[in-house]
């Protein structure tokens, strides 16, 4: 039965508007060209003399894939040129070796995820000699400390490529399937058989992964509220431990790949509303925990006790439970975060492989967090993690007055009250269940740099 405090269709349709994210505080829209590789530097050093240094996290960026999918939004080269990925394999673990030398022997990596493009499009010969290269420069923590993800294609491996994958270090999967309509699939070239997707999940279960997530999107051209059902009860019958649910953002004008999907295959705005409505009460029936924004988990996955007992993170690859970490990112357009300090690497191949090649850090921008970045960010991770913000706890870590501080913010908060999506009390706000998918428009009330009208961004809900 579907949870009405959780989806109120009138509210929900007020608030659904462009707004971040929130991977990161401040956005990348904030990050700069004076920050530089020198400042990256700067940052690992400082990170490797905290009282207590952090665990290590690693996210490494494959860019290519085999064929084009219209929707895709991603920094992804389309190419059947394997020797391309084998050349950046090269570059990649050059990489590998400089940003190692950065951080000291005894910090262990406990986090580790590879997404692209398309992972999978380099072969498990060519990922071994990956994660040796990780290895040997980053150290792996022990296997019960380690959370080792990769994004697949399902299809681009078989079930005997699951259990290789497995015998490198992998403990996490995430299976890109997106709907399993036939029509759906072609309206965005990316066809792949229900069948499929089942002997590769039973693959991952058999060869002991300890969590097999499925990626979905609903908002695609020619999708029904009948079609997209079907898909979610395959997908239940499936039953992964972490189910994420995205809202596909159709922008065309910024992303030329969409440009190849039919205007008038395009679902209307309230068909998105109705799918999104369908996708909770599916879900949360089936026993699945909304977790927030679109990620749905078992009850006793991890994320799901995070959750519940307070301990929920969020970084760039969204909501975890490791995410309190100095997170290194690898390969081209990767983000980073050391310290107090976000990065980015180049995104072109060719300015990456010239960067390489002169043994430098392949950095073209980032950002150092000021103390009110700090304390902005700390306010809305909070929020967007635990659902509650308590003011004598952000006073105690950032020495100030939260309601003098933040007036601003909190009188900007009052339309949402009203509404009944938060409560704003004397010493705390709390997000009732009608305001937990409106999560985005509470953190956007204590956003700096945000702009009105501001549509860069997809769609908050």
């Amino acid at each position: 039965m579907l949870d009405e405090q959780l989806f109120n269709r009138p509210l929900v349709e007020k608030y659904d508007r462009p707004g971040p994210r929130y991977t990161s505080y401040p956005t990348a829209p904030q990050f700069h060209a004076a920050f530089a590789e020198d400042d990256y530097r700067s940052a690992a050093q400082r990170s490797n003399q905290a009282e207590e240094p952090k665990p290590l996290s690693v996210y490494v960026h494959i860019p290519f894939c085999k064929s084009l999918c219209y929707y895709c939004a991603c920094n992804k080269i389309i190419t059947h040129n394997t020797e391309r990925a084998a050349e950046y394999l090269q570059w990649l673990k050059q990489e590998i070796r400089v940003q190692g030398a950065l951080f000291d022997s005894t910090r262990r990596m406990t986090q580790l995820h590879l997404g692209g493009g398309t992972p999978t499009y380099l072969s498990n010969a060519q990922l071994g000699e990956l994660m040796a290269a990780l290895d040997e420069a980053f150290h792996f923590a022990a296997p019960a400390e380690r959370e080792f993800s990769l994004e697949v294609d399902p299809r681009t491996v078989t079930p005997a490529q699951v259990y290789e994958l497995y015998a490198l270090g992998f403990n996490r999967l995430s299976f890109g399937v997106q709907d399993f309509d036939h029509e759906v699939q072609q309206a965005v070239n990316r066809v792949q058989s229900e069948e499929q997707v089942v002997l590769l999940v039973q693959a991952a279960r058999d060869a002991g992964f300890e969590s097999v997530s499925v990626d979905l999107i609903y908002g695609l051209p020619l999708q029904t509220v009948a079609s997209f059902d079907t898909t979610l009860a395959k997908i239940i019958d499936l039953k992964p431990d972490r189910i994420a649910a995205y809202s596909y953002a159709h922008l065309p004008d910024l992303f030329k790949a969409q440009r190849l999907i039919r205007p008038e295959d395009m679902p209307p705005p309230e068909r998105k509303i109705e799918l999104l409505e369908l996708t909770i009460n599916r879900l949360t029936a089936a026993g699945y925990v909304y977790i927030g924004m679109d990620h749905f988990a078992l009850p006793d996955d991890e994320l799901s006790l995070a959750r519940e007992n307070g301990t929920l993170q969020r970084n760039f690859q969204g909501y975890s439970t490791h995410a309190d970490c100095d997170m290194i990112g690898l390969g081209t357009t990767s983000i980073g975060k050391v310290g107090d300090t976000y990065s980015q690497n180049v995104k072109e191949t060719a300015q990456y492989q010239h960067r390489m090649e002169e043994g430098r850090l392949p950095v073209f921008r980032g950002y150092r967090l000021s103390d009110d970045d700090r304390l902005r960010r700390d306010v809305i991770n909070t929020l967007m993690c635990h659902g509650r913000l308590e003011f004598a706890a952000i006073e105690a870590r950032h020495g100030i007055e939260f309601r003098s501080y933040f007036a601003r913010a909190l009188a900007s908060l009052e339309e949402m009250a009203v509404d009944g999506l938060i409560a704003l009390r004397d010493d705390a706000i709390e997000v009732l269940p009608s305001g937990r998918l409106m999560i985005r428009n509470l953190a956007m009330a204590f956003d700096a740099y945000l702009t009105p009208k501001e549509n860069r961004y997809s769609r908050t809900v």
